[in-house]
């Protein structure tokens, strides 16, 4: 059974959480082929309600920050009002919802978005981007103008004012996981030698100036920010992550959103203690897990929290378990993912189908 810490109240920004386990931004690939979300992930968000706070999927800022076909947007008017749907249907089963906003970068296709994909530099992703006629190659990225980075900065920015109409309680800047923003930070993404690139200070400028523009649009109460130190997803590499982090920390502090999230969180590290006695406020932690059992997932979720972590994040029990945290408060069996390709394809099979306790129980 998970401990009465994880399970009592807190506070985040202006919100009060019923507990302190948060619901990971997990694409699903079932938004509408324009990006507007539809019922099906109105059911799919309002079933995990029960979550302390649900961080929605990525959602692109803009149509050349499209990665993959049918994830959801929040650049125009009809994505606003298909996320009231979800919104207003969370609220009502008493949830609290923040949307990750995410530019693809490199990570794109023309075949997805009908626009060529831009990136700090002319480097390719080393790999196939699924696309409607099936993988593609991927295609090499056009060097951002510092035009187009202004440009995105203000989408980013009319993004989270977005959001907010949309009916979200705020907005998390994702620049992890080999995205845009991670990829100015990356060492084989970013050959930059004008002010974006080059030193530390270069490369992290992006999601500074980003992070600054979502604060001054809705508010420092209502922005987070999505870091991964080290992590290689969409080949990316990074060469000095325990210089570039605390630096990284250092400033977005200053900003003062209202929390940072750290992807694959090892409360081992001296970068993760850095981290934790750097940053002032709210700090969630998503731990990697090696497996979906009941006391696999609440050991690790213990642990980042017993190393400083305010709120604890996690994915895939969540995608499985629509109420993962009565499934932990009492020691429950967890679902396991029934097929992985429907992770990111198909319609309510492997999606909005995965039984609670009680249906188990009353079948």
């Amino acid at each position: 059974m998970l401990n009465e810490t994880l399970l009592s109240p807190a506070r985040l920004g202006r919100l009060v959480l019923p507990n302190r386990l948060v619901m990971a931004p997990m694409t699903r690939n079932r938004a509408n082929a324009d990006g507007v979300p539809g019922e099906l992930m109105e059911t799919y968000y309002t079933q995990r309600a029960t979550a302390g706070l649900i961080i929605a999927e990525a959602a692109t800022p803009n149509a050349v920050g499209q990665t993959y076909p049918n994830i959801p947007a929040i650049h125009c008017p009809a994505h606003v009002t298909g996320w009231r749907g979800v919104t207003g249907s969370v609220r009502d089963a008493g949830g609290r919802m923040f949307l990750q906003i995410q530019h693809g970068g490199r990570v794109g296709h023309p075949d997805n978005s009908g626009l060529h994909p831009v990136a700090p530099s002319p480097v390719p992703l080393p790999d196939t981007i699924h696309t409607p006629s099936g993988p593609r190659p991927a295609v090499v990225p056009r060097e951002m103008t510092e035009d187009d980075i202004r440009r995105t900065v203000e989408d980013f920015a009319a993004a989270a004012r977005n959001a907010i109409d949309a009916g979200f309680d705020g907005v998390e800047v994702h620049s992890a996981n080999g995205y845009l923003l991670h990829q100015f930070l990356g060492s084989n993404t970013n050959l930059r030698t004008d002010g974006y690139g080059g030193s530390i200070e270069g490369r992290i400028r992006f999601t500074l100036e980003v992070t600054r523009a979502v604060v001054d649009a809705i508010g420092a109460d209502r922005v987070g920010v999505r870091i991964a130190p080290g992590v290689t997803a969409n080949d990316l590499r990074e060469d000095d992550i325990d210089a570039l982090y605390p630096v990284l920390v250092r400033e977005l502090a200053k900003i003062g959103p209202t929390y940072l999230h750290v992807v694959y969180a090892d409360p081992g590290t001296e970068l993760f203690r850095t981290i934790r006695a750097l940053w002032p406020n709210t700090l969630i932690a998503n731990p990697k897990l090696d497996g979906l059992g009941t006391e696999e997932v609440t050991r690790k979720a213990e642990r980042v929290a017993e190393a400083g972590a305010d709120l604890v994040a996690l994915g895939r029990p969540f995608l499985a378990n629509p109420d993962l945290v009565e499934r932990l408060r009492i020691g429950a069996p967890l679902n396991q993912i029934q097929d992985r390709y429907l992770m990111y394809t198909g319609d309510a099979k492997g999606y909005t189908d995965y039984p609670t306790l009680a249906v188990t129980a009353a079948s």
